[in-house]
């Protein structure tokens, strides 16, 4: 009985994340004014996959952690569908639902992985949600964000000169600090600095001296990371930049010299960096190196060709074999034993919130909130293009991790603000519009 549900499970959870796609795609593009009852259709799906998920585990491990540890997952989930509603009725609800449905696939797979960093990863989870909570409020209350440009800039220098001064050697990149146990990445805190300084700086001047200004303050975060040798948020930084700059200025010009510019980083990079001459090499000809600089991306490659289309079925594949699958590699994971198919579901979820991040950023009257809202839906779907191009050899690796769904405490409780700033920012627009009509 357990290999018939384990076989089915393998064919019914790629189906149902499929519908859960289209609903949220539904929701972006709906012309029918079905909106709520679409939200309360995906959240059924969303826990119903949970359930086929931690079931599937369960019966093939044939352990009862599983049950315990999706009690307490079904917990925190309630709690982002159902608590934030309640206590913010005008909350984005697509943006909600994806954000639990990632977070409950990320800890589902994690779980499988590796059980105590599951754990951590939850308990990271709650305290990032019990901290959000509070973000759409003080959003209502503040309104001195505007004035405070050049300490958003200094503190986000700072914190980052102290992570390339005191930080601890990881993988050969000073990107890190461990207090009481608890390893924090301080450069993702610092995208939140930064975007708030970018919009600070431009949303009332988009004069080139200001533009300059900028830019200098700009490329010394971008120049800190790459002396840190963490030259994966370092490309985010300087996307995120780019394209913010465009956004307020309109200017063609900006694109084009970022683009420039990147290039010239790029090889810049290239020619100073071993690390990143062995990465071009392996992912122009990863086969070649397979024993050595290759071995990740090959058995990246071996994971999700192995998954095929509905996947090898949870616990029964051999992700394991990738080395650090849980952080650079859980797409990966999720495509050897869940299936190609529900792989691409999960990147067209986050494309559906990147959408709506840009709707939304597109209606907001306000300049320094909207191009707030813009960083960081750049910012967050460059990082999902780095996370899934580098693992499916796409572009050459860069070790940077899956918003919501690989295992870091850091990136989660960033992402997991981010998405709190947004929903402030989105329960603001629709109060100030309700003020401006009844004006």
């Amino acid at each position: 009985m357990r290999e018939y549900v384990t076989e089915l499970s393998k064919f019914i959870i790629p189906a149902l994340m499929a519908i859960y796609t289209l609903c949220s795609f539904a929701c972006l593009f709906d012309k029918w004014g079905k909106k709520v009852a679409i939200y309360a259709f995906q959240a059924v799906f969303l826990f119903m996959i949970q359930l086929f998920l931690f079931a599937d585990l369960a019966l093939v491990n044939g352990d009862l952690e599983y049950v315990f540890f999706y009690a307490f997952v079904q917990v925190l989930l309630l709690a982002m569908a159902v608590m934030v509603p309640a206590i913010y009725d005008r909350a984005n609800r697509l943006l909600l639902n994806n954000m639990c449905m990632l977070s409950g696939v990320g800890l589902c797979v994690i779980s499988r992985l590796s059980f105590g960093r599951a754990v951590r990863q939850y308990i990271i989870m709650l305290l990032s949600l019990a901290v959000s909570l509070f973000i759409p409020w003080a959003l209502s209350r503040i309104r001195f964000l505007k004035k405070l440009t050049w300490a958003y800039g200094i503190l986000g220098i700072v914190m980052l000169g102290a992570v390339l001064i005191y930080s601890e050697v990881t993988y050969g990149a000073e990107i890190s600090f461990t207090i009481g146990g608890v390893t924090f990445q301080p450069s993702e805190f610092v995208k939140i600095l930064f975007l708030f300084f970018l919009a600070a700086a431009l949303w009332d001047d988009t004069s080139f001296p200001r533009v300059a200004v900028t830019a200098a303050v700009a490329g010394a975060h971008v120049v800190i990371l790459v002396l840190s040798k963490d030259l994966g948020s370092a490309l985010i930084f300087f996307v995120g930049y780019v394209f913010v700059v465009f956004a307020a200025t309109r200017n063609y010009l900006y694109l084009c010299a970022g683009a420039l510019g990147g290039s010239g980083a790029a090889w810049g990079a290239y020619n100073l960096f071993a690390h990143v001459r062995n990465r071009v090499i392996t992912w122009l000809d990863p086969w070649a190196y397979i024993d050595n600089e290759g071995f990740s991306i090959t058995q990246s490659l071996f994971a999700i060709g192995s998954g095929s289309w509905f996947g090898m079925g949870l616990s029964k594949g051999n992700p394991g074999a990738i080395p650090f699958v849980e952080k650079d590699f859980i797409f990966s994971s999720v495509c050897e034993e869940l299936g190609v198919a529900f792989g691409i579901c999960v990147i067209l979820v986050t494309l559906s919130c990147f959408l709506e991040m840009m709707k939304m950023a597109a209606r907001i009257r306000d300049r320094f909130y909207q191009l707030i809202v813009y960083g960081i839906g750049i910012m967050y779907i460059f990082q999902i293009f780095l996370t899934v191009g580098g693992g499916t050899k796409l572009i050459p690796l860069t070790g940077v991790t899956l918003p919501f769904v690989s295992y870091g405490g850091s990136s989660v409780m960033t992402t997991m603000i981010m998405f709190f700033l947004i929903q402030g920012i989105y329960i603001r627009m629709q109060q100030e519009g309700e003020k401006h009509s009844a004006r």
